[in-house]
C-alpha cells in the first residue's frame, strides 16, 4: 500500500509541472535544496501530541474534519492539552496541488486554508479537468488573502513540490501509515475514529 501511495505521489509531481512551469524552470528550481516542515497548532509542551496523516482529496478525512475536528480543537487543542500536527498525504496530483496552496499561505494562514480545503472538498476537487481544479484552488487561495503573484510562484515551485513528496514518503514509511486519516497519538498509531473514541484515548493519556 505504501509503495502504491509513493508511486501516486511521484506521478502527482510529474503531472504538476507542465501545468505551472517549464522544464527549464523546474530543473533550475530543483538545484536549490528545500526544507519541508510540518505545521502544528496548540501548546508545544502539551502532554498529548497528535499527528494526523490526511489527504485533501480523501472523503474520510473531510468527514473527520467536519465531525471530530471542531470538538477536538475546542476541548483539547485550544485548552493547551493537545499539540496537533498535520502531515499531508498525496494520493493524487489534486491533493498535492491543494497542499501547495495551503503552504503558500505560510504558518499564519495554513490551518485556515486547511479548513477551507476540507469544507469545500466536493466543490474544488469535483472536476476531471485539471485546469478547472487549479482555478478552484486559486479561488480558495484568494479567499484566504493570497494574490495571483504569490499563487503563481507557489504553483511553479517544482523544487518545493519535489521536497514535499520526499517528506511525505519518508514520514509515511517511518510511521507505517497505510491509509488516511491515521493518527499517531503519543507515539501510538490509530486509524480513523469518532470523537468519543479519540476523547477516550486522549483522556487516558492525560491521566497517566
Amino acid at each position: 500500500m505504501l509503495k502504491t501511495l509513493a508511486a501516486a505521489a511521484t506521478l502527482a509531481l510529474t503531472a504538476l509541472l507542465p501545468l505551472s512551469a517549464t522544464a527549464q524552470e523546474a530543473t533550475a528550481d530543483a538545484a536549490a535544496p528545500v526544507e519541508i516542515t510540518d505545521f502544528s497548532i496548540g501548546s508545544a509542551d502539551a502532554k498529548v501530541q497528535i499527528t494526523e496523516y490526511a489527504s485533501f482529496t480523501c472523503p474520510h478525512c473531510a468527514n473527520f474534519h467536519a465531525t471530530v475536528w471542531p470538538q477536538l480543537k475546542a476541548d483539547y487543542i485550544d485548552t493547551g492539552k493537545v499539540r496537533f500536527t498535520y502531515r499531508e498525504v498525496y494520493f493524487d496530483r489534486y491533493g498535492l496541488w491543494a497542499a501547495m496552496v495551503a503552504r503558500c499561505g505560510g504558518e499564519m494562514r495554513y490551518f485556515g486554508i486547511v479548513d477551507m480545503l476540507f469544507d469545500q472538498q466536493k466543490e474544488w476537487a469535483g472536476s476531471d479537468d485539471p485546469n478547472v481544479v487549479v482555478g478552484n484552488l486559486r479561488t480558495i487561495g484568494k479567499a484566504a488573502g493570497l494574490d495571483d503573484a504569490s499563487l503563481d510562484a507557489c504553483f511553479k515551485d517544482g523544487a518545493k513540490a519535489e521536497a514535499m513528496v520526499a517528506h511525505f514518503e519518508k514520514n509515511m514509511e517511518a510511521d507505517g501509515i497505510e491509509g488516511t486519516p491515521s493518527f499517531i497519538i503519543n507515539g501510538e498509531k490509530h486509524s480513523n475514529m469518532s470523537y468519543d473514541d479519540m476523547k477516550g484515548i486522549i483522556d487516558a493519556k492525560l491521566a497517566e
